[in-house]
């Protein structure tokens, strides 16, 4: 399948899809997630007419004030306690604090005068003196929102910024879409710690999916796992996901044709719907996208009600649609940089579909000048490394499909499609 039909049929499939639910979160775990609903002000910004400066809150247009006392931000009542404030009359304050009714402008203590010490008046009480402006120095209660407002559309992507937001907008969690994936490492030669020895390899696309996950708003639901390779195992893990309900399973290391390559026919006995079946770019071209359906009915191979049993147990699934595909499979090639290119192209779109998220960061540019020599390949689409600077996207080399070396140094891929002929090409950012 063409390299751009690839991700858009990723795409539709996480869109159709979906999580299987919003959750609400606390806070802190809310980041990279999407918002499920807009988030409305459950109280003002501020709460309260609030002293924006150091100073003195003062009723009245002056230039000269009785100091009743001093309000402290944090201090319960404080401003009721000083009643409101008569022409005239001042109270020294901190920023953040209430200001107590009455109060027409904050006096920052650089522009006060205070009387001298030892000079107090036949009242016994300090004063103070200066030049304000109307309004000047207090934030007003609701001036930056009033409650009720709503202020962040449902869909926009969780930040710290968004994260601090909520909590000064009175919200301790956040109702969110995060996809939740498994993902399965294939291959009796893996080791997953140390130094490999004679005949194995260490794992080195496991340990980039959270990443990859968390980058897209989805987390994974636990550690990757290790699979031996035969049909019975994989099709064991298949059900399994499927029974449980997971919305993505990542099988890294069994999407190519090989003797120990058992993803396809595992797919074929649990009655699964293959949606893309090999991709024409390099690295990456053994990926493969399906779904499983919904568990609930006994069936055959194929997944219908009363067919014969298969080779890979007899518990199918209810026969999956476009409206229910179930949990979503996503099989990538066990070279590590091929992985990377593959989760790019079919990975990363389903789960921002299913988070209900932007398909890309929109302040990134899409495309870019190409420095150097780039040759397209005569019928796939090349994803080549780069790093971008001074508004150009350079190949930084190493880029064979079982090294991350270059893509560990790079910014972006840079897809280059058969017949390109430069210098500008998409660039497809890498996650971060």
């Amino acid at each position: 399948m063409p390299w751009a039909q690839a991700r858009e049929e990723a795409r539709r499939l996480g869109a159709r899809g979906g999580c299987s639910g919003a959750r609400a979160v606390p806070l802190g775990g809310a980041l990279g997630a999407v918002l499920a609903r807009d988030l409305t002000a459950l109280v003002g910004v501020p709460p309260h007419d609030a002293a924006a400066m150091d100073g003195y809150a003062v009723a009245g247009p002056g230039p000269e004030w009785t100091v009743l006392g001093r309000v402290l931000a944090g201090a319960v009542g404080a401003a009721e306690a000083v009643g409101r404030l008569l022409h005239g009359q001042a109270v020294e304050i901190a920023t953040g604090a209430q200001v107590p009714d009455g109060t027409d402008a904050v006096l920052p203590y650089e522009h006060a005068v205070v009387s001298p010490a030892g000079g107090a008046p036949p009242d016994g009480r300090e004063r103070v003196s200066g030049e304000i402006a109307p309004g000047r120095h207090v934030r007003r209660a609701g001036e930056d929102t009033f409650a009720g407002d709503t202020v962040v559309p449902a869909g926009t992507t969780v930040t710290p910024a968004l994260v601090g937001l909520a909590a000064s907008l009175g919200h301790d969690t956040l109702l969110v879409r995060r996809p939740r994936a498994d993902v399965l490492v294939t291959g009796d030669e893996i080791a997953v710690s140390g130094r490999p020895g004679a005949g194995r390899v260490r794992d080195a696309i496991g340990p980039m999916l959270p990443g990859i996950a968390a980058s897209s708003g989805a987390e994974l639901v636990g550690e990757p796992r290790l699979l031996k390779d035969g049909l019975e195992p994989m099709s064991a893990a298949l059900r399994a996901v499927r029974d449980a309900g997971t919305d993505v399973l990542v099988v890294c290391g069994a999407s190519s044709k090989g003797p120990a390559d058992h993803l396809r026919a595992a797919l074929s006995a649990v009655g699964a719907t293959v949606v893309v079946d090999g991709v024409a770019c390099r690295p990456g071209h053994p990926q493969l996208l399906a779904y499983l359906g919904r568990p609930g009915v006994t069936g055959g191979p194929g997944g219908w009600p009363g067919a014969p049993a298969g080779p890979g147990g007899t518990d199918n699934p209810v026969p999956a649609s476009a409206d229910t595909p179930g949990t979503v499979v996503v099989g990538l090639p066990g070279n590590p940089n091929a992985a990377l290119a593959a989760a790019a192209t079919l990975l990363i779109p389903a789960l921002r579909a299913m988070a209900g998220g932007p398909e890309a960061d929109t302040a990134l540019p899409p495309s870019m000048r190409v420095k150097g020599a780039v040759q397209p390949h005569a019928h796939d689409t090349r994803l080549v490394a780069v790093r971008v600077a001074g508004g150009q996207a350079e190949p930084v080399g190493y880029d064979r499909p079982g090294s991350l070396r270059g893509a560990a140094l790079a910014d972006a891929y840079a897809v280059i499609p058969p017949g390109w002929s430069g210098p500008h090409a998409a660039l497809l950012w890498l996650p971060r």
